[in-house]
Parts: structure tokens; sequence; C-alpha cells
């Protein structure tokens, strides 16, 4: 889990709303979880919640780790005893069906360094997926599958409506039984778990545990106001403190994703942090309240209006920021191009002044999220093969010794028992030709698959450069394609 150990936010200003969730701190005594079954649901959230499931999905991917699993990530992982050895581990995690066309929301440490990914549907249909769109320090991910037919989308909720002691719900594949659901209060909203500088999560005591990383938390209307994200408990398990990303900061993440591709957040140039009380002693102010400026880029929007370190901002267009996590929220939301007013504190007199906001500079923004392409796209080709297959980046040919010449794509991972793995196939073995034809990428796999059944026929021809062979060059494989 990403923790800010301090208290200054760093604030170049970024996006705003969310924030990386995974599994949080030791603190309280566990309690029970309040499970309910659909008949027990207090009130008239039965109904609701039932409609909703469809829409729920859970999610497995491989990863490979080097350690066990580590209790501070919400996505659950299977038992090893192997140590520091590299092994192949599945994980667990949970989703939601945001448009029709096949478009589900996660988080981004549920699919993050994927080998591959598989969305079961409440039905028992599973299907492979690929990463869509993905932002690593806001911790949201968008997963895509392929369907023949429309798929149930969720409705959102208004996130910034709920009060504490709202009846919530947290819906996901706990500890991977099986999608379930909890329920519970809203605990606290706007919490700070020192995650990012923008942190603004609701607090629940609906039990969030290992798998439901990336599901819904839901009003006793069955409508979205949250991505169920991390806990804080003295075991792996729920002990009632459990947190989610709004909804207004989900839905504005989740929009710019699809929109621009990354999150395109508004920037002035500025450092801020939070101005405490013996600093307002410090500066002579009665009412200490506000950000207080500590550095100013010299090319930035901030310093072309006038901005200087030490001045105090306490008000940004017409709002006035509760804390610096707000401010540093306003900022990174705000529309590009726009001018707005600032109102700041300076030797404790008021002025204002008009900062024309800008996009953050994508290369510098690149240094703090790591951009989609560095997220693995990988294909279950097809589902009944057992192999994963990705295309060759940077990264790929680093990490398996494959030569930046080499053509083809490379296998990330054969299932045991399969006809893949009997015939050889390994991690690390490039892909060059499928039925005589070159391919580019995990696609030409998959239509070539698809074309040979649609001609009744049972495999597939594969020239293949293994990664490890006794003799040089590369080999053909054929690979069967049918079920049995």
């Amino acid at each position: 889990m990403r923790r800010f150990s301090t208290s200054v936010a760093w604030g170049f200003a970024l996006l705003a709303c969310l924030l990386l969730l995974r599994i949080g701190l030791t603190v309280a005594e566990p309690t029970s979880p309040m499970l309910f079954g659909m008949s027990e649901m207090p009130g008239n959230a039965s109904q609701p919640l039932r409609k909703l499931l469809p829409s729920v999905v859970s999610i497995s991917i491989h990863r490979t780790v080097t350690q066990d699993a580590s209790p501070m990530n919400a996505s659950g992982g299977t038992p090893n005893a192997s140590g520091g050895t590299p092994h192949t581990e599945r994980f667990y995690g949970s989703g939601f069906i945001i448009d029709p066309s096949g478009v589900i929301a996660t988080n981004y440490h549920v699919v993050k360094d994927a080998q591959d990914i598989e969305v079961t549907f409440h039905d028992g249909t599973r299907v492979p997926a690929h990463v869509l769109k993905a932002t690593q320090l806001i911790d949201v991910a968008l997963i895509k599958v392929d369907v023949d037919h429309k798929l149930p989308a969720v409705s959102w909720g208004d996130s910034d409506k709920l009060q504490v002691g709202d009846p919530v719900f947290a819906v996901g594949n706990a500890l991977s039984v099986g999608i379930s659901v909890s329920g519970g209060l809203v605990s606290g909203l706007n919490r700070n778990i020192m995650d990012s500088p923008y942190d603004d999560y609701v607090q629940t005591d609906a039990a969030i545990n290992h798998g439901n990383s990336g599901g819904p938390l839901v009003d006793a209307n069955g409508k979205v106001v949250g991505i169920d994200t991390a806990i804080i408990s003295p075991t792996d398990a729920s002990a009632g403190v459990g947190f989610a990303i709004p909804s207004h900061s989900a839905r504005d993440v989740i929009t710019r994703l699809m929109q621009y591709g990354w999150l395109r957040p508004g920037w002035i140039g500025v450092k801020i942090q939070q101005l405490t009380p013996d600093m307002g002693l410090a500066l002579g102010l009665s009412d200490p309240q506000g950000s207080i400026v500590a550095n100013v880029a010299p090319d930035g929007p901030a310093a072309a209006a006038g901005l200087r370190v030490g001045d105090v901002i306490v008000r940004f267009g017409s709002a006035s920021p509760s804390d610096e996590r707000a401010l540093l929220r306003a900022i990174a939301t705000a529309p590009i191009g726009q001018d707005i007013v600032l109102g700041v504190l300076r030797n404790g007199k008021p002025l204002s002044l008009k900062v024309a906001v800008k996009e953050w500079p994508r290369s510098s923004w690149d240094r703090f999220d790591a951009p989609v392409s560095a997220v693995a796209r990988h294909y279950n080709v097809p589902p009944d093969l057992g192999i994963t297959l990705a295309s060759l980046d940077a990264a790929n040919r680093a990490q398996y010794g494959i030569t930046l010449t080499q053509p083809g794509i490379v296998v990330t991972g054969v299932a045991a028992d399969t006809d893949a793995a009997q015939r050889g196939l390994a991690r690390g073995d490039v892909i060059l030709e499928i039925n005589t034809k070159p391919v580019a990428g995990p696609e030409d796999v998959q239509a070539a698959v698809d074309q040979a059944r649609a001609q009744k026929r049972d495999f597939v021809v594969a020239l293949i450069q293994p990664k490890v062979s006794k003799l040089p060059g590369p080999q053909w494989v054929a690979l069967r394609i049918t079920a049995n």
C-alpha cells in the first residue's frame, strides 16, 4: 500500500478526488462482519440489491510474486510457503459493470501486473478481460470484456448526499467465496488515511475483506456511492473500519480516463500544506484557516498571478476548501483554461488573485502516475487453451531476455495440465506466426483461433521461438483448440 508519511500535500496540483486505497493498518479489535442473506436485508434494500447483483463481477488474475501477499493489499491471494522464490499466484478482486458494452470498473491494484484477467459474471459465465484505461495514483482501473450481448450496468448514486449513519452495503467477492453482500452504516466522510494528499474516503463498518477490492459500495436504493478499496484492521479480515472511493470522485476519474486516456488534472504550480494553529499564531492570524503556500513554480500560472510563498489560500473560486486536500482536489478538477479567483491572506491582509488553470504537463505527470501502457494488456487466447499472451514492449523484452529486433508476441503464462503445457509451451516463448501468418499482437492469435473453429478444425499451428531449447531456431507446434 502506497502511503504518505507527511502532512505536506504535494500539489503542483494533482487530480483530484480520491485515491488509492489498498488495505490499511492495524488499529481496533476485530468485530464480526454483518453478513446478511438476501431475505434479511434491513428495510427495503433487499429488492434493489437483488437487481444490482448481475452488475457485480468477480475478477481473478495470475501475478508473479516473490513473497507472500501483503495483508495491506485488498485483493485476495492464494497462500504459499515459498518465501522469496518467484512464483505465480492467483489473486481475486471485484468489479462492476459501468457500460453495457462491457466496460467494468475496479481498483488498479486488483489488476496490477496481471498475467491474465478473468471475469466471472453472476450466472457463472467466465470470460477473459483486458485493461482498457488505468491510473495507478488513484487506484482506479477500467477493464473490458468482449461479449455478443449488452450487459446490465449499475446506476450511480450521489456520494455528496451521504451522511453519517446512512445504511450502505459492500458487494463483492469477499474472501473469494463468491459475490457476497455485507451491510452497515456510513461511519465517517472525507477520511484521510494518508494514502495520498487527496484522500477523501467514505468510511463504513460494512464488512470489506480481501477480494472486495474494486466492488461497489451501494446505498439502500441499490445505487453505487463508492468503490470499496481499503480497510484498517489488526488482522487480514475486516474489523469494521473500511473505506471506499466516493462516487463523485470515481465518476470524475472514470470520465477523464475515457475521454483523455489519462487524468488530465488542472495545474497552477503550487505546493501547499495545511495551516496549523501554531503556524497561524506565528503569522499573527486570529483564525488559522486555509492552506499555506510552500513553493511556487516559477513558470506556473500561480507565479504569473502573483502568488507568493507564505501566502495563505482561504478561497478557491466560490468555495472555501476545508483543508489542503480539498484545495488540491478543487485545483485538479477545475476546468482547464478557466480563470479562478484565489482568496489569499498576505501578511494578514486579504487580497484576490486571478489565476488561469492549465493542464498538468503530461511529461511531468507520468512521473507521478504510471501511464496506462505500463499496465500489461493480456489476453486469455482462448480460455480453454490455457495460455496468456502479450505484445512485445520494452518491459517484456527486458523481463524475458528478448532482443529488440525479435518480432512476434510473448507467452506470459501457461496453465498446468493443458494441451499447451503438454506440448511444451512455456513463459518467455515467442510466437512468430499462427497458421503461417505473422502475428503482431495477441488479437492476431485470437482471430486465427476463431477462424479455425469456424472451419471446424481441431488445431492451429504456431511457429515458436522457445525461450529454452536444445536446438537453435524456431519450431512449429500444433495447438489443440477444441475442448477435448
